[in-house]
């Protein structure tokens, strides 16, 4: 169930892109060069969606202010604008999106045709996807600081963080395939003892699976179809609280003198080709996002061969 509301919403802020929280409410921001209207959706508990427009718009971002509007808060966007995908302009306000700055993503994305729709105006796509989540800042580091071993002196342990830890006996079953299970001692001593210096994961960024996995009732182990670059894999938490619990991995690595690095994939993401979901930049700013085929605009470049190929001259 959804409806739209005048709810109270400041003009906010165009920086930073994302939802942010200030300790009495949220700043959203998102960029785009061709939508017409921008609503942000905000999830209650039970599944309800209430819409609020985003009312001021900065060159080309829209933001708005939400006062109240917290940590935990469930939320997506849905973008209005012209469909026309032989222009490479994919508007669709029936989809709900992902914010591309979301720093917590939350549910699974279920196939469905809704979610692959490759016309305007098709039924809902909001039971199908997942929600971005606004997050809480604050962070205890301590004393904690980055080894720098230099690099004549570095030994890199490439590793997932869900196949690292579940057959190790010394971490609790519990935590097994998580980001503390990777913190816990057992598997720091490991590591200590193998004379690693740095641990490389591959993608941690919150992923999907692609429809032809799904079809097949199979599902993506090794995270190279990104959704959300800035939120930790929610599904490799032990907890409800994916950033937390990151951040606390990543302090027991440096206490124990590891630095931590990143396998990351900045260069297509988990929407796939022409006939892949819309789940997040495709809906908001697809020509400026993608690179799009210059004969049929509809189409995507496919250089790295997962079905699309990040635009990276644009900024946002």
């Amino acid at each position: 169930m959804s409806h739209s509301e005048p709810s109270p919403v400041w003009p906010g802020r165009p920086a930073p892109l994302g939802a942010t929280w200030d300790g009495a409410g949220t700043n959203v921001a998102v960029h785009s060069d061709s939508a017409d209207a921008v609503e942000v959706c905000l999830f209650a508990e039970d599944g309800t969606e209430r819409r609020v427009r985003l009312q001021d718009k900065t060159g080309q971002v829209w933001h708005g202010y939400l006062p109240g509007v917290g940590p935990g808060q469930r939320y997506g966007f849905r973008v209005d604008g012209p469909y026309d995908p032989h222009a490479g302009l994919r508007h669709d306000p029936t989809k709900l999106l992902l914010d591309p700055y979301a720093r917590q993503v939350k549910g699974e994305f279920r196939l469905d045709d809704a979610v692959l729709g490759r016309r305007l105006g098709q039924r809902d796509s909001a039971p199908y996807v997942p929600r971005s989540v606004v997050v809480r800042d604050d962070f205890d580091w301590g004393a904690d600081v980055s080894p720098r071993t230099p690099w004549p002196q570095t030994v890199v342990y490439e590793l997932h963080v869900k196949g690292f830890s579940q057959l190790n006996e010394g971490v609790p079953k519990q935590l097994r395939g998580t980001y503390a299970g990777l913190a816990h001692p057992a598997s720091i001593r490991h590591l200590v003892d193998l004379g690693v210096t740095a641990v490389e994961l591959l993608p941690v960024q919150a992923f999907v699976s692609e429809p032809h996995l799904l079809r097949r009732g199979l599902t993506n182990y090794w995270g190279y179809s990104t959704v959300g670059w800035f939120a930790p894999h929610a599904a490799y938490a032990s907890t409800g609280s994916p950033v937390r619990e990151f951040k606390a991995m990543v302090r027991a690595l440096h206490e124990a003198g590891l630095e931590v690095l990143l396998d990351v994939v900045y260069n297509h993401s988990g929407e796939g080709d022409e006939s892949g979901p819309t789940l997040s930049h495709r809906g908001i700013d697809n020509a400026g996002t993608y690179w799009l085929d210059p004969a049929d605009r509809a189409l995507y470049r496919n250089d790295t061969g997962p079905g699309n190929t990040l635009d990276l001259r644009v900024p946002s």
